[in-house]
């Protein structure tokens, strides 16, 4: 497996792709850890995101809190499209942690949208001075030319 870091070091990089009409995307303004859980399965069961598939709700708290993570959910007609977690880090990092689209909405031009919301949401915080991303090969084909494409650049590539 490789797995690819990118990076985004100032907003100026960012190609933003725009967010069609039928998708909203709303913050999750009160921390829900069973909800995160819940995004966290139905996103990425077939991309095989196994890690924290076993945390218990007090576990998902604690990723939540201890992460400074914020969740958005992007909806289609009421259905939920996918989502992104940010995680606010110290030293003015913010990591993309998680982002995906639900598998009825991939192939829709969703993902491009979703994740320049990401970007923006991101570079919009005062203290931001850089973004970061990981992904590999078991993600969507098409995740790291998404990446690519909004203005992410590699860093780092690690094989297993």
């Amino acid at each position: 497996m490789q797995t690819y870091y990118l990076e985004m070091l100032s907003e100026q990089a960012f190609t933003p792709s725009p967010i069609p009409a039928p998708l909203t995307i709303t913050e999750v303004e009160l921390a829900q850890p069973q909800f995160n859980q819940f995004l966290y399965a139905l996103v990425g069961k077939q991309w095989q995101w196994t890690d924290k598939l076993s945390f218990s709700t007090e576990q998902w708290r604690s990723h939540i809190e201890c992460n400074h993570i914020r969740t958005w959910v992007a909806y289609v007609q009421g259905a939920i499209a996918g989502y992104y977690e940010l995680s606010m880090q110290n030293n003015g990092h913010v990591e993309i942690a998680y982002f995906g689209l639900t598998p009825d909405f991939i192939g829709k031009g969703y993902g491009g949208a979703l994740l320049s919301h990401a970007i923006n949401t991101a570079w919009s915080l005062t203290t931001t001075k850089r973004l970061w991303v990981h992904t590999c090969d078991l993600d969507h084909p098409s995740a790291l030319k998404n990446y690519q494409s909004r203005g992410f650049s590699i860093y780092k590539t690690e094989v297993e």
